[in-house]
C-alpha cells in the first residue's frame, strides 16, 4: 500500500473579483517512491467540476527529484452572480487504476460582498498643450523633438507641474507616462530653494539602466543634474548619493539603503519619489516596494510620491496607500482605449497539451501575422526562452524560403550586412542576421542598432526585453503565454503585467498611427486572457507572506519598539487597505484588528525563535543577529543558520570546504533552479569537484548541492557547462558578498579571530576566482601557478620586491600590467597612542586612498575597498572587529580595560596581512 501514489492536497480559494476565483492547490507525496513502480515521473489529471460542467483541467507531473517538495498549482475559475458554485477538485492518476481523490472547494462567504466599482478617469477633450507652456527655455529644450504634449500629458500637466500633491497615474504602456513623471521633476527644480533629491524606483535593473542612459543624456549633460545608478550592479558612497540630483534604483537596493538608522537624515533630502510599474505590487517584488513606500511615508510626511502603472481595478486603494486624500485631483486611472497609438489585438488559441508541439504549431501563424499585419514595418516576436528564439528564427527563414523570398526580412545590402556579421560572436545570430532576423539575447547592442536603423525587420526576444529596452515595433507577436519555471519544474503562465508590457510595445510613437499585437495562446486560456487584457485584475498585497524580514528591519532601525508599534507600522501598508476591502482573499475569519494582532504576534514569535529580537511585556528589542540580518539584507533564518553552524564548527574543522558548505545552506539558495536536463550533469560534476563527500549531506538533486558545485567551479576557474549554469552562478555571486559579510560579523560576535580571517580569505577568493589557500599572488596576470611558488609569502609594500619575483619570460607590457595590479593593493601604515586614561588610539594612514573600488576578471561588479581592524586579547579571543572606510586617514579608539592587544589590519581585496602588538 505504501507504494500507491496517493497525494496530500491543500486547497485555498481567494476571490479576485466578484466573477473570478483564484484557486491555489498544494500537492505533496503521500507514498514511498520506488523506481521499480514509479520510474522517474508520475502524472495526474487535475480538474475542477460540479454537476453541470468541468471548469478547469490540467496535467500535473511530479518528478522524482520533487518527491519531497510541495508542488504548487494556481488557476482561475468563474463565479456566477446570484449563486455560490459547488465546486469539487479531483485528482486522478494517469497510470494507476483507482488512484483518485475528490476535494470539495469551500467558497468564502465574503465573496458575496459586492466590490467597489472600478474608478476610471475620463479623457477630457482638451486642446493639446504646447511645450512652451513650461515657460522655461531650458525645460522646453528638453522636448524639442515634439511641439505638443499628448492628451494624457496635457490633462495631467497642471497637477504635475503646478502642484505638489501625490499622484497615481494608471495608463496603458506607450501613453507617455515617463514624461508625466519628468514634469514632477521639473516642478521640483523650478521651486526648490536648496538641494533636493529625486528617487526613481524601477522594478528591474534593465529598466533602471535604460532610465540612467536616457536621463544622463537629457538632464545631466544639458542641465547639470547628476544622475546616479544605485542597483545591485553598482556601489555608491553615501557622499555621492547626497550630492546626486536623481537616484535611479531598484526596490531591493533602496530598501537596503533606507532601513539603517543613519538613513533618516538622508531620506529627509528626498523630496520626490517616482514609483514605476506600481501594479507589480501583487507580484514577487511587491512586498519590498510596499515596505519602502510605507517606510518613507513614516520617516518623512512632506515627500511627494508619484506612482506610474497600467490601469488598475482598485486604483482608489493604491491611491489611499500612497497618501492621496482627494482622488479627483490625485488619481488618474485611464482605460486601455485612451492609448495615444491605437492598437488592434488578435488572440488566437491553439490546442495541445504538450508545450513543444504547441510552440511548433505557432510558427506558421507567426509568419502569416507578419505577412498580414506588418509586411514592411518592424516586428518584435516574444518567446519564452533563448532556445525558442533560435527555433522560431529558423522556422521563419524556412517559411520565407518556401515563399520564394528568403531575404524578405533583410533591409540592408548583403555586403554591408556581412561586415556587421563579422562583429558578431554568437553563431546562431551570425546565421539569422543574413536573413534579417535578430536574436536579442546575443550581441544585443548590435541587434538593437540594426533594428532601430531599419536594417533588419524582425527581432526575436524573451519577455525581459519588454521591460528593459525601449524597442517599439509596429507589430508584436507573443508566441505563447507560458515559460518554464525551474523553481517549480513546470511551465507557468506569464504574469498579466508582463503580457501587457509585451503587447504595449506595439505601435511606434512619431511613426505609427496604430499598432498590432497578436497573442498566440493555448486554447483553454484564450477567454481568460481576452477578458483581462482590457479589464484589469485588482492588485492584492502579499506582504503578509514576507513580513518577517521587513518587520525585523524596522525593529533593527528602531522604528518598531513594541507590539503596538508593529501594528501601527502595518497601518501604513497597502496590505492594511486591501484587508478591509477583500478579507476573503486573506483568509480572515475574525475582525481586521484581530487579524493584524495575530499576524504581528506570530511574526514576533518566529523572530524570537530565530534570535533576531527579544520580546518581553510587549516591548521589542533587536539582537545582534537581527541587526546583522537587516544590515546585510539576509533572511532571518539564514543568519540563524550561519550563527548555529559557526558556533558548532570546531577550530580544527575550519576549512574552505566547511565554510562553503555553511554558506550553501542559506535560505537564499533554496530556490536555485534545477532543470530536468541538469540532474545527471550535476551528479557528474559532483564527482569531478575538488572537494567531494562520500556521503552528501543533501539530496543529490538539491539546490544546495548545485550551489556547492557552482562555488567550487568559480573558485577553480572551471568552465561552466551551459549558459544556464552561468546565469545561476551570477545569482549565487549576487548573494555571496552579503552572506560572507554576515559570517564575518557573526564570527566576531562569537569571538573567533581565526574564523574571521578564514572567511575574509574565502571572500577574497570569490573576488579573484581562486582557492583562498592558494598562493596569495594568484591575482597577478600572466603568472603560472608553478611560478607563484617563488613569490614571497608576505608583501612588504615594495614594488622592487615584486619586480625581483616576476618571471623573466614576461614582456615589458605584461610586467607593467602585473605592477599595476600590485599598485592597487591596499598600502596601509599606522601608529598607536595611549591617552592619560589608558585609552588606545589607532591612527591609520592609507597611501593609495583614491582606489575606492576594484574590478577583477572574475568579478565584474565594482567592490569597494574596505579595511578590517581586528583586536585580539591575550587569551586569543576577538575583542572587536572594526569596519573601516578606505580613506586617507582613519582614527579609531580601541576597547579599554585590557592591557595587551594584538592589532591586525586586513583588506577585503588583498591577501596582505600585517600584525602589530600594542602594550
Amino acid at each position: 500500500m505504501r507504494y500507491l501514489p496517493y497525494l496530500t492536497v491543500d486547497v485555498r480559494v481567494q476571490p479576485l473579483t466578484q466573477g473570478i476565483l483564484k484557486v491555489s492547490v498544494d500537492v505533496s507525496c503521500d507514498f514511498e517512491w520506488n523506481d521499480l513502480y514509479h520510474g522517474s515521473v508520475e502524472a495526474w489529471w487535475m480538474w475542477v467540476e460540479n454537476e453541470n460542467a468541468m471548469y478547469h483541467a490540467e496535467h500535473v507531473l511530479l518528478h522524482k527529484a520533487q518527491r519531497l517538495d510541495v508542488i504548487q498549482c494556481t488557476f482561475h475559475v468563474p463565479m456566477f452572480q446570484g449563486s455560490t458554485p459547488d465546486y469539487t477538485l479531483r485528482l486522478l492518476s494517469d497510470r494507476w487504476v483507482g488512484v483518485d481523490s475528490c476535494h470539495p472547494i469551500q467558497i468564502p462567504d465574503a465573496t458575496d460582498k459586492a466590490p467597489d466599482p472600478v474608478y476610471y478617469t475620463p479623457l477630457l477633450r482638451l486642446h493639446p498643450l504646447p511645450v512652451s507652456a513650461l515657460k522655461q527655455p531650458a525645460f522646453e529644450e528638453l522636448y524639442s523633438s515634439f511641439s505638443f504634449f499628448n492628451p494624457i500629458q496635457t490633462q495631467l500637466f497642471h497637477t504635475m507641474y503646478h502642484t505638489d500633491g501625490n499622484v497615481l497615474l494608471g495608463a496603458p504602456t506607450g501613453s507617455g507616462k515617463t514624461i508625466v513623471a519628468e514634469l514632477a521633476m521639473l516642478r521640483l527644480w523650478n521651486v526648490q530653494e536648496r538641494h533636493n533629491i529625486v528617487v526613481y524606483v524601477a522594478p528591474l535593473k534593465a529598466l533602471a539602466r535604460e532610465r540612467v542612459k536616457d536621463w544622463t543624456r537629457k538632464f545631466e549633460r544639458t542641465m547639470g543634474k547628476k544622475v546616479v545608478e544605485l542597483t545591485g550592479d553598482t556601489t555608491v558612497e553615501a557622499r555621492v548619493l547626497k550630492q546626486a540630483s536623481i537616484i535611479v534604483t531598484t526596490p531591493e537596493k533602496w530598501d537596503l539603503v533606507t532601513r539603517t538608522i543613519h538613513a533618516t537624515s538622508f531620506v529627509h533630502m528626498v523630496r520626490l519619489v517616482l514609483l514605476d510599474e506600481v501594479h507589480l505590487l501583487g507580484e514577487d517584488r511587491g512586498p519590498v516596494l510596499e515596505a519602502i513606500v510605507s517606510r518613507m511615508r513614516m520617516l518623512r510626511q512632506a515627500i511627494r510620491l508619484v506612482g506610474l502603472s497600467t490601469a488598475l481595478a482598485n486604483a482608489l486603494d493604491v491611491g489611499k496607500w500612497l497618501g492621496i486624500a482627494d482622488p479627483a485631483h490625485g488619481i488618474f486611472n485611464f482605460r486601455a482605449s485612451v492609448r495615444p497609438i491605437a492598437m488592434d489585438v488578435h488572440i488566437q488559441g491553439f490546442a495541445g497539451r504538450h508545450y513543444c508541439p504547441r510552440m511548433t504549431a505557432m510558427n506558421k501563424p507567426t509568419y502569416h501575422a507578419i505577412q498580414s499585419h506588418s509586411p514592411t514595418k518592424p516586428v518584435l516576436v516574444f518567446v519564452s526562452s533563448r532556445s525558442q528564439t533560435r527555433l522560431t528564427a529558423m522556422a521563419l527563414i524556412s517559411f520565407a524560403a518556401l515563399a520564394g523570398t528568403p531575404k524578405q526580412f533583410l533591409w540592408e545590402d548583403e555586403d554591408i550586412m556581412a561586415t556587421w556579421v563579422d562583429q558578431v560572436r554568437d553563431p546562431a545570430l551570425r546565421d539569422t542576421l543574413h536573413f534579417g532576423i535578430g536574436l536579442h539575447h546575443a550581441d544585443r547592442e548590435i541587434v538593437e542598432e540594426l533594428f532601430l536603423n531599419n536594417k533588419i525587420q524582425v527581432v526575436l526576444c524573451t519577455s525581459t526585453l519588454a521591460w528593459g529596452v525601449n524597442l517599439p515595433a509596429h507589430l508584436v507577436v507573443v508566441k505563447g503565454t507560458e515559460f518554464y519555471d525551474p523553481k517549480h519544474g513546470r511551465y507557468t503562465d506569464y504574469p498579466m503585467s508582463d503580457l501587457l508590457q509585451m503587447i504595449g510595445r506595439a505601435g511606434r510613437p512619431q511613426f505609427d498611427t496604430s499598432g498590432v499585437a497578436c497573442v498566440l495562446v493555448q486554447d483553454i486560456k484564450q477567454n481568460f486572457i481576452k477578458r483581462f487584457i482590457y479589464e484589469p485584475l485588482p492588485v492584492e498585497s502579499s506582504l503578509h507572506l514576507h513580513l518577517d524580514n521587513t518587520l525585523n528591519a524596522e525593529i533593527a532601525n528602531g522604528t518598531v519598539k513594541s507590539v503596538a508599534d508593529a501594528v501601527k507600522y502595518l497601518s501604513w501598508t497597502f496590505l492594511f487597505q486591501r484587508v478591509q476591502k477583500n478579507s476573503a482573499y486573506y483568509q480572515i475569519d475574525t475582525t481586521v484588528e484581530d487579524f493584524f494582532k495575530k499576524l504581528v504576534s506570530s511574526i514576533l514569535q518566529r523572530l524570537v525563535q530565530a534570535r533576531c529580537c527579544t520580546l518581553a511585556k510587549g516591548v521589542v528589542q533587536p539582537t545582534a543577529l537581527g541587526k546583522i540580518a537587516s544590515a546585510q539584507y539576509l533572511e532571518c533564518r539564514s543568519v540563524q543558520h550561519l550563527h548555529d553552524a559557526l558556533n558548532g564548527l570546531a577550530d580544527d574543522k575550519v576549512s574552505t570546504f566547511s565554510l562553503i558548505r555553511i554558506v550553501c545552506g542559506c535560505v537564499e539558495f533554496a530556490q536555485l533552479p534545477i532543470r530536468p536536463q541538469e540532474e545527471r550533469l550535476i551528479v557528474s560534476l559532483a564527482q569531478q569537484c575538488r572537494f567531494r563527500e562520500r556521503t552528501w549531506k543533501w539530496d543529490t538533486h538539491s539546490s544546495q548541492l548545485k550551489c556547492l558545485l557552482l562555488v567550487q567551479m568559480h573558485l577553480g576557474q572551471v568552465p561552466l557547462p551551459s549558459s544556464d549554469f552561468w546565469n545561476d552562478l551570477r545569482l549565487v555571486l549576487d548573494h555571496l558578498p552579503r552572506i560572507l559579510g554576515a559570517m564575518m560579523d557573526l564570527a566576531a560576535l562569537i569571538g573567533r579571530p581565526s574564523v574571521v580571517l578564514a572567511i575574509n580569505q574565502l571572500s577574497q577568493g570569490v573576488l579573484y576566482g581562486y582557492w583562498p589557500h592558494a598562493q596569495s599572488w594568484w591575482q597577478l596576470p600572466h603568472v603560472t601557478s608553478d611560478e607563484l611558488a617563488s613569490f614571497p609569502e608576505e608583501f612588504d609594500g615594495s614594488i622592487d620586491q615584486v619586480k625581483r619575483a616576476l618571471p623573466r619570460r614576461l614582456s615589458d607590457k605584461q610586467r607593467q600590467e602585473c605592477l599595476a595590479v600590485v599598485d592597487k593593493m591596499p598600502q596601509v601604515s599606522w601608529t598607536t597612542t595611549t591617552s592619560g586614561n589608558n585609552q588606545v588610539q589607532v591612527h591609520i594612514q592609507v597611501h593609495n586612498s583614491k582606489l575606492q573600488s576594484i574590478i577583477t576578471n572574475r568579478w565584474t561588479k565594482p567592490r569597494p575597498h574596505l579595511l578590517y581592524l581586528l583586536v585580539v586579547g591575550d587569551d586569543g579571543q576577538l575583542l572587536a572587529l572594526l569596519h573601516l572606510p578606505y580613506r586617507k586617514t582613519i582614527e579609531r579608539s580601541l576597547p579599554s580595560g585590557v592591557k595587551n592587544y594584538t592589532i591586525q589590519v586586513v583588506s577585503n581585496c588583498s591577501m596582505v596581512h600585517v600584525v602589530k602588538t600594542a602594550k
